[in-house]
This record gives C-alpha cells, sequence and structure tokens, in this order.
C-alpha cells in the first residue's frame, strides 16, 4: 500500500496541478490518443531561457572557479553568442551545431546562445578520442562545432577529418572573452528568430547496443515538457519541506559534477535551473574533498552525481573536516546504488537522503524518481513513474502490457520522449512500438504499488560510473589489431564504478601481442572509459553457441568470477 510519503506528495501533487496551482495539465493528441500536456509551458526554449533569466535577473547562476554569472549575465552573453552564430558563422535555423568541451561557463553559455539562433544543440561526448568526435559530428551533420582546446586538439590529430568548421574557445578567459571568437560578427541589432515547439533542438548521443553511438533529437517542446515533468515534481517537494518548517531560505544551489553532455546534467539541473532561480556549482573534475569544499563553501542544499559519488563523500575520512549541513539530498542516476549504500546515505549523513532518478537520453530524462524513506524501504527501486507526463508500462515482445509483478521490458510514453535517431530511420523504428511507448531495453516489474524494479538488461551494454559502454563497440576496437582472432567484451563487477569493461581474446597463431600492448592500442581508438581494465589472453578458440555465436554468457560468468578471486585475493 502507499507509504505515508506517496500519500504526502500525492496531495501537493493534487495542489500544484488543481485548479489555479501553478502547473496546469491538458492533454494532447499524439499517436492516435490523448497524452498529459502541461498546458502554460512556454513553447519553446529560447522563450523559457529569456523568460526566467529576466525573472532572476541579478541572482548567481553560475560559478566556476573564480568566476560568478548572474542569470541576466549569461542570458546577455548567450545573446552575444546567437548573434555571432548568425551574422558571423552563418547558422539558420534547424543547423546542428557541435558542443565539445568539458562542464564550464563557457559550455552553458553556448549551448544557449545556439537555440536562440535556431540551432540544434549537438552535445558531444567530451570523453570521446577524435576518431569519436568526428563520427558523431557527421553523423550528425554539424556545419559548426564549439569546442575547448582539448577537444579542438583532438579534432585537429593526423587521421582525424570530418565536415566541420571548428570554433576553439579559450574558456579558461573570463566569459566575455571566452566567447569573442563565436560573437565575433553579430550585434545587438542582429535579429534572433521566432522559434515553435516543433522545430529541431538538441542531440544527444546514446550507446547502444549496436555499436556508434546513435545521436537522439528532440524537438523544443519536448525538451520544455520534459523540464516542467521537473519542476513539478520539485514543487511538490518544496510543498512538504515548507509544510514541515524544513524549507532553507537560501537561494537553491547544486553542486554538479556529472558531464553537461549528458541528460540528467542537461534537463534536470542545468535547464530545470532557469525556472528554480538555482544556482550552479560547476566542478570541470571530480574530486570529493573538493566536491566537499564546495558544498560548503556555496551553500549547496542538493548534490547531483553517479551514485559513486556520494558514496566516496560518505567514506571519505575528510568528510568531518567540512560542513556539509546545508545539503539535503544526495541524488544519484545513470546506475543503480547498492542497498547498503543507500542505508548508510539515509543513516550516516545527518539530515541529508538518498534520491535516485531513472530516465534516458531518448526519454529526455524523465521515467522514475524515489526519495528518503521511500528509497530506504526499497532501495532496489527507482521509484513510480514522475507525474504528470510520464506513462510507464511493462510489455512483452509484441507490446502488449504484462500482469502487475511479471518481468517485462520497462516501455515509456509521454510527449517528452525524444523524436528519433538523426539519419536512422531503421533504428528508431525499432525503439518504439506502434502505440508509442519508447522500449528502453531495460527488464523490469512493477510491484503492487507501481514501483519499478529493473532486474536485467537486454542490451549488450556495460555502464561504468552512469556512463553506457557497448561491447560491441569495444570489441570492433579490438578486431582492428590485425593480430586478433576472436574477442569478447562485458562488464565486470567493480565496487567504486559499478562495472568495468573486461574482454578475452584469443590471437592468432605465432601471435606474442599481450594485454598490455593491446591495452596502449586501444587507448589510441577509445576513450578511456571503454578501454577494458582487465583483458585476458585465450591460447584456443573461444566456446561457441549452437549457432556459432560466441558464448559470452559462460566467458562472462567465468572471468567475474576469476576476476572476483583476484579482488579478494
Amino acid at each position: 500500500m502507499p507509504s505515508a510519503l506517496d500519500l504526502r506528495l500525492e496531495s501537493a501533487y493534487n495542489l500544484i496541478t488543481g485548479p489555479g496551482g501553478p502547473i496546469q495539465v491538458g492533454s494532447v493528441e499524439r499517436f492516435g490518443r490523448q497524452l498529459p500536456f502541461i498546458t502554460n509551458a512556454p513553447t519553446n526554449l529560447a522563450d523559457y531561457v529569456a523568460y526566467f533569466s529576466a525573472m532572476h535577473g541579478d541572482a548567481t547562476f553560475l560559478v566556476e572557479g573564480d568566476e560568478r554569472l548572474s542569470f541576466k549575465q549569461v542570458y546577455a552573453a548567450a545573446r552575444k553568442v546567437a548573434a555571432g552564430l548568425i551574422d558571423g558563422h552563418g547558422v539558420q535555423r534547424g543547423d546542428r551545431v557541435g558542443l565539445a568541451m568539458r562542464n564550464a561557463n563557457a559550455w552553458c553559455v553556448a549551448y544557449i546562445g545556439i537555440l536562440l539562433a535556431g540551432g540544434c544543440a549537438t552535445l558531444l561526448n567530451g570523453w570521446w578520442q577524435g576518431g569519436e568526435l568526428a563520427a558523431g559530428i557527421d553523423d550528425a551533420e554539424a556545419k559548426l562545432v564549439i569546442a575547448d582546446a582539448q577537444r579542438a586538439a583532438r579534432l585537429a590529430e593526423p587521421g582525424v577529418s570530418h565536415g566541420a568548421k571548428v570554433v576553439a574557445l579559450d574558456i579558461t578567459k573570463p566569459i566575455d572573452e571566452a566567447i569573442a571568437p563565436l560573437a565575433a560578427g553579430g550585434s545587438a541589432e542582429t535579429a534572433l528568430p521566432v522559434l515553435t515547439g516543433q522545430e529541431l533542438a538538441t542531440i544527444l548521443f546514446t550507446s547502444g547496443s549496436t555499436g556508434q553511438s546513435k545521436g537522439a533529437y528532440s524537438r523544443h517542446e519536448a525538451v520544455v515538457q520534459a523540464i516542467f515533468n521537473y519542476v513539478t515534481q520539485t514543487a511538490s517537494i518544496v510543498h512538504l519541506l515548507t509544510e514541515d518548517g524544513q524549507m532553507s531560505d537560501i537561494q537553491p544551489a547544486t553542486l554538479i559534477c556529472t558531464p553537461l553532455f549528458h541528460v540528467t546534467a542537461e534537463i534536470p539541473v542545468f535547464l530545470q535551473s532557469f525556472a528554480l532561480g538555482r544556482k550552479l556549482v560547476l566542478m570541470p573534475k571530480w574530486n570529493a574533498d573538493e566536491a566537499m569544499r564546495l558544498i560548503q563553501d556555496e551553500k549547496c542544499n542538493y548534490f547531483v552525481g553517479v551514485p559513486l559519488m556520494s558514496y566516496e563523500i560518505l567514506v571519505s575520512p575528510n568528510r568531518k573536516n567540512y560542513d556539509l549541513s546545508t545539503c539535503k539530498s544526495y541524488a544519484g542516476g545513470g546506475a543503480p546504488r547498492p542497498p547498503e549504500h543507500v542505508r548508510r546515505l539515509a543513516s550516516e549523513m545527518g539530515d541529508a537522503k538518498p534520491l535516485l532518478g531513472y530516465g534516458l537520453t531518448e526519454t529526455n530524462a524523465v521515467g522514475c524518481g524515489i526519495i528518503n524513506e521511500n528509497y530506504v524501504e526499497k532501495p532496489l527501486s527507482t521509484g513510480p513513474a514522475s507525474k504528470p507526463l510520464v506513462d510507464l508500462a511493462i510489455l512483452d515482445e509484441l507490446g502488449n502490457e504484462l500482469p502487475q509483478g511479471s518481468v517485462g521490458e520497462v516501455c515509456m510514453r509521454s510527449v517528452c520522449n525524444f523524436e528519433g535517431y538523426w539519419n536512422n530511420e531503421a533504428a528508431t523504428k525499432a525503439a518504439f512500438f506502434d502505440n508509442g511507448y519508447f522500449r528502453s531495453g531495460d527488464l523490469g516489474y512493477l510491484d503492487e504499488d507501481g514501483y519499478l524494479f529493473i532486474v536485467d538488461r537486454k542490451k549488450d551494454i556495460i555502464i561504468r560510473g552512469g556512463e553506457n559502454i557497448s561491447c560491441q563497440e569495444v570489441e570492433a576496437a579490438i578486431y582492428e589489431h590485425a593480430e586478433v582472432n576472436e574477442c569478447a567484451v562485458f562488464g565486470l563487477p567493480d565496487e567504486r564504478l559499478g562495472e568495468c569493461v573486461g574482454a578475452v581474446v584469443w590471437t592468432k597463431p605465432g601471435s606474442e601481442l599481450t594485454a598490455d600492448a593491446l591495452t596502449a592500442f586501444l587507448n589510441a581508438r577509445l576513450a578511456p572509459y571503454k578501454v577494458p581494465c582487465r583483458i585476458w589472453m585465450s591460447n584456443e578458440a573461444l566456446p561457441k553457441l549452437g549457432s556459432e555465436k560466441i558464448d559470452k554468457v559462460t566467458l562472462r560468468n567465468r572471468y567475474r568470477e576469476e576476476y572476483k578471486a583476484e579482488a579478494t585475493a
């Protein structure tokens, strides 16, 4: 039966979305049926950002190192970028503009500038190597790429080619100097396009089971609706905190440690912060001690990262040296938390509580969420579907709904879902049932309270510290080595990261290839997080199934046990 917290959240939600409430829910026709739709949300991201930037004005929005920018300053800088993109770089409505840089004030300003110019913000994975970046650029047909010095250097490496112009920014400079190469050619008189909800807004890349990342594209309406679905959830929690006399009067502030090119950082954190008037404190690189210092100094009340980050704060011997009392929530996403971590976060972090969200790039991050005592009570669950927009179902291979408690594919339908994979009609068709449900590739079930439990993955995917890694992509890179006969890639258990990449390789007769030499070979071809942490070299052919496919299940089970034994030896 529903918990006491569930009942309170339901009551708060009804007030917020009821007559006279700040969130008005109607419906819109999609897939031949009526889907929930937030009717008083802006139609597009340009209007959304302009409205809330004006509302919050001089309040601090972005903090990176010594630079602090208000909402008004961020919007003014983004307006300069938009003008320069239009008049200086020839960006037209719908053009894909790549963004390849670490977390920085300049990333945020450039992202908004692309949208204001009518472009499509194409978020390239900052950890990719040159060849991976070039593949993403060409896949999205980006005409322009905005990069920091490190990513620009990768794109200029010998043998790396693509069809875009690269504009390199020195993101170590103050924002007006950093964006100068983008703003050149534009002016305050440059006319910005008037946008609708149906125009192209974003492309984010997702690691699919078939290897090369696919570009998931979304329209303005879907992204704005996703933001307001999160705003509804936040407003419900704020209502409860206010009722309990626990709502702080200081400005909301979040320490953001996950990459902005990930959907979790992009939508519920970065974009939602405009509506909330929330300060974002940017960390370019994860370090638990630096995170605790920033939480203390910036009085952050919310922390978001992959689960291992909050766990490293929890177990840090230096935690006692910092005042973390303002931080009331430690949110995680991208990977599950072990139940013991959930219990320890709830009991050992003072008044702070653990949260978990479940969403995908293709759902624009919306999906499920679980908080506080509900999470402690059901630590293996991702929570119920997020109101008001998410329609969550467990379906069989034909798209039929399964009975409560039965394991099937986790599917979601909402106006927040992405439109499709860029230039990949076959993958787009395979991702949806005809009734509009997106197929997550995860297997799970719903309990009697509608809480989702994920039990397995259909996709051949490894999740390392919240990063999805395609086994097939890593295998393809291994097969590029001339001395490799066969290989299999799979996930290995990792206490800190959840999983890391493992591989077993059978080489050609007479080969003297070592695991270290193969690792060096892969380091030149793959982002570091994709390179196997352990490679086993086999002296014989890998075991096969009756279909003559490599028996990856047997290999994975065998080498996982061996890896565990090595770790405990």
